[in-house]
């Protein structure tokens, strides 16, 4: 639901904003009027795979573990060719995560423990997060070209909004709504995204744990990381 409320408030402000904006035609090829001062404002939707880096000891994980992510993004031109530019954007992803990391709750103490992956049939670890991401954006576009090829690099923070688990196996099913607090409530991140037209890699790394510093897994001192690769698709 979350998805669909976004999307339509990201509709609303960028078509809000193009109405208001002036825009300046200056030239024209074969009697099609060119605008000069564009910008390459951009809904983008992608798909990740989630993989965790830095685990524990014994922790794996197994499954498809798939991230979703929508948001729309500013363009900012930074040069007169209007080929170099930084981008700033809000959005929204849901990652979903397969392990062996069995998550329960006694009282109110939330456990940990890694076991084997053959004594499950489902174990996925879901958050939601609000995304900021920043752009430093290079591309081969012109007033009157729209498919061209583009390096976005940049860095995305993202809150945590909620987070939850679901656990099923050996006879037990265990699902916990509240694991907000479990993760690192700010997350932050390098990203990348090359490609030509609408089809495009995309690349994130995090720079800091995924879990809360506090959580230990089998003694362990927390260092997972979330990495994710996948596909983005921008939309003007």
């Amino acid at each position: 639901m979350r998805f669909y409320v976004l999307f339509f408030v990201l509709i609303y402000f960028h078509y809000n904003g193009e109405t208001q904006q002036a825009v300046t035609y200056n030239d024209s090829i074969n009697g099609d009027v060119l605008d000069k001062r564009y910008r390459e404002d951009h809904f983008y939707f992608s798909v990740n795979y989630n993989l965790l880096n830095h685990m524990p000891k014994d922790m794996s994980q197994n499954g498809f573990s798939i991230g979703l992510s929508l948001g729309y993004i500013r363009d900012i031109p930074l040069n007169d060719n209007r080929n170099f530019g930084l981008g700033l954007g809000i959005g929204f992803t849901t990652n979903s995560i397969n392990q062996n990391l069995k998550i329960s709750k006694t009282n109110d103490d939330i456990m940990y423990d890694i076991i084997d992956s053959e004594d499950f049939s489902k174990n996925k670890l879901s958050a939601q997060v609000i995304e900021l991401p920043f752009e430093l954006r290079w591309r081969t576009s012109t007033p009157s070209e729209y498919k061209f090829w583009r390096v976005y690099a940049g860095f995305k923070l993202g809150y945590v909004v909620a987070a939850n688990s679901k656990f099923k196996g050996g006879g037990d099913q265990v699902s916990i709504s509240n694991l907000k607090s479990e993760l690192n409530e700010w997350q932050y991140g390098l990203t990348l995204s090359a490609g030509y037209n609408t089809w495009n890699v995309n690349f994130y790394y995090g720079l800091n744990t995924f879990f809360d510093e506090n959580v230990q897994i089998n003694g362990q001192k927390n260092k997972t990381r979330l990495v994710k690769i996948g596909l983005i698709f921008y939309l003007l």
